[in-house]
């Protein structure tokens, strides 16, 4: 039986990170995280492209067009969607995760859920903390192990 491990790719990529200014303050660790993942694997920042948009909502929009037109190999998108008292959490959390899904299937290509999605500020934080846990960190690993799957089994892009 052939067994295809992790792994990361072995050619120069084109990253894009789209990131939601929408609590900001957590989006900027996430950020930091998914630049430490790229450059930990020999991403370097001229091969990585940071777009923002407003919030959370708009991240598949960012992220269509980009694949659509912009020639990445994959797509990090970032922010935070912290619950408050009305069902807004809802409707932005789900179909933010949605539009996102719907996009990487479309392209064929990785999109990657940088999104959290807490019942509060300390869980975001925690989540997005410089240390061992960094989201941002970890689901841009998870981009790179996707490209680099689609890669070995011939099917990206």
């Amino acid at each position: 039986m052939e067994t295809i491990d992790l792994a990361v790719p072995q050619r120069p990529l084109r990253i894009a990170l789209v990131a939601a200014r929408f609590n900001q303050f957590i989006t900027d660790q996430l950020i930091a995280g998914a630049r430490d993942a790229l450059q930990a694997h020999g991403v370097h920042e001229e091969q990585v492209t940071l777009a923002w948009v407003p919030g959370a909502f708009e991240l598949p929009l960012a992220a269509e067009n980009l694949l659509a037109h912009g020639g990445f190999d994959g797509v990090v998108a970032l922010g935070a969607v912290i619950r408050g008292g009305t069902p807004h959490f809802d409707y932005v959390a789900g179909e933010c995760a949605r539009g996102l899904l719907d996009v990487s299937l479309k392209h064929g290509k990785p999109v990657a859920f940088g999104v959290l999605t807490t019942d509060t500020i300390e869980q975001a934080l925690e989540r997005a903390a410089q240390d061992e846990g960094n989201k941002g960190f970890d689901v841009t690993m998870a981009t790179l192990n996707m490209i680099a799957l689609s890669d070995r089994i011939g099917t990206h892009g």
